[in-house]
């Protein structure tokens, strides 16, 4: 029995639905911007002095907010399983619409409450921070993202590393213009204005939403890859079946590893971009040296993704995975090593290497090695282990270098981590459901 279509019939078009997945999932990505760091950095300075916080204040709000948020992600890819792509990620853009509309009015919610207290205590717009960054990081780059990246990956399978690496194209442009068109916004409309302009914008994405998210192919009598497939052996039938279950997925060393480097991605990178300034000067470079690094690592990034993406239909995933955390100990060792040429050049190939491989791994690992059935769980727990790690990133660092003086003893730390992480991964084969 067929299921209900809905307003757009996946099977009445003239081509593979999925590659309309692709598109409206690739914006379902790029609309989490406001949700991300990249998109809210642009509003830390103007809202933290409107609010009457300093740097350390809205940092460490920032951090709680992102840290309570990653606890709840894997229940949030639960829900994603049962519901559906299409009323998740409504649900997420909804929360996430409302949330930027009470971020414009957090100066009137802050003077209202304090009001109310009679109190002018920083902790008032403090703690009004903490629950608004875990909204913006909840829905944004929690939810809205996992059921966009999910979305697409069920769709294709002999495709999922080409498909992959379109989308990956797209959203790393989209994230990489954001902040200039955010700070136009900011300068022509104010910051509350930007936010309710921004608000305002994923109304739109909220219909595209409604109107184009479907799930699996197979509910709608829809072969996956858009082809029917050709008889195969028993054997590979039940292969090309197996699903895991969550627990089951823990149980597996794959589900570790893979989950440990994509983290160690998130805390490293984040906790560099959000004091790349400091970094650099510590080290003798300016504020413009510093900000310059990231249009090569970008460009690295790009073409790692684009190869990485296309050769993961072909190649087994434990080289990419060693790749990755090659490029890690580089960046690590070009961090250390920064305070003078090589190391610049060596954090540039790293970080280059580290974020194309991660735009890879994030999408493709969790279908093919877990299957689709469990998908927002499994990934969800992956997710929140990354979330956690980007929080904790930019505090450590901060710690660090207030203990040792230098940035660059981060990499201690990230030598012993990576180190550990190879030894592991050497066994973190395809797991098999016994």
């Amino acid at each position: 029995m067929k299921k209900m279509q809905g307003l757009i019939n996946p099977t009445k078009f003239p081509f593979y639905y999925g590659y309309l997945i692709l598109v409206f999932g690739t914006i379902g990505i790029l609309a989490s911007i406001p949700g991300q760091t990249i998109g809210i950095s642009t509003f830390t300075d103007p809202l933290k002095d409107a609010l009457g916080l300093n740097r350390n204040q809205i940092s460490l709000a920032y951090m709680l907010g992102t840290l309570a948020s990653s606890l709840i992600l894997t229940k949030a890819g639960k829900l994603y399983d049962r519901l559906g792509a299409m009323h998740t990620a409504s649900y997420a853009i909804a929360l996430l619409m409302g949330t930027l509309i009470l971020c414009s009015f957090s100066i009137q919610i802050s003077n209202g409450v304090s009001q109310i207290i009679h109190s002018k205590s920083w902790a008032i717009p403090f703690s009004l921070m903490i629950v608004l960054f875990f909204l913006l990081r909840f829905s944004g780059q929690g939810v809205l993202t996992m059921v966009s990246r999910n979305m697409v990956m069920k769709w294709f399978d002999r495709l999922r590393g080409r498909i992959n690496a379109i989308s990956s194209i797209s959203v790393s442009f989209g994230f990489s213009i954001s902040p200039l068109l955010i700070d136009q916004l900011i300068q022509g409309y104010t910051w509350q204005g930007a936010w309710q302009i921004i608000a305002g914008l994923l109304l739109i994405i909220l219909a595209f939403v409604v109107l184009f998210y479907k799930d699996n192919p197979e509910k709608y009598d829809l072969h996956i890859d858009g082809k029917v497939p050709k008889t195969v052996s028993s054997q590979e039938k039940t292969k090309a079946e197996v699903n895991f279950t969550l627990s089951e997925a823990l149980q597996t060393r794959s589900f570790w590893m893979y989950s440990l480097i994509l983290s160690f991605q998130a805390f490293f990178i984040t906790g560099f971009t959000f004091h790349v300034v400091s970094v650099f000067s510590n080290d003798g470079y300016t504020r413009d040296e510093g900000i310059a690094i990231f249009l090569p690592i970008t460009i690295i990034s790009t073409i790692v993704s684009i190869v990485g993406n296309f050769i993961s239909d072909w190649i087994k995933l434990k080289i990419l995975l060693f790749s990755m955390i090659s490029g890690a100990f580089l960046a690590s060792l070009g961090l250390f090593l920064l305070e003078n040429d090589f190391g610049y050049y060596l954090l540039i190939i790293g970080f280059g290497i580290c974020s194309g491989l991660f735009a890879v791994l994030m999408a493709i690992v969790w279908p093919r090695l877990y299957g689709r059935q469990h998908l927002g769980a499994i990934s969800g727990k992956a997710m929140s282990m990354l979330v956690m790690a980007s929080a904790i990133g930019p505090y450590l660092y901060s710690n660090v270098y207030q203990i040792t003086g230098s940035y660059g003893s981060v990499s201690i730390i990230a030598f012993i981590y990576l180190t550990f992480l190879a030894i592991g991964s050497l066994k973190a084969n395809v797991p098999l459901k016994h």
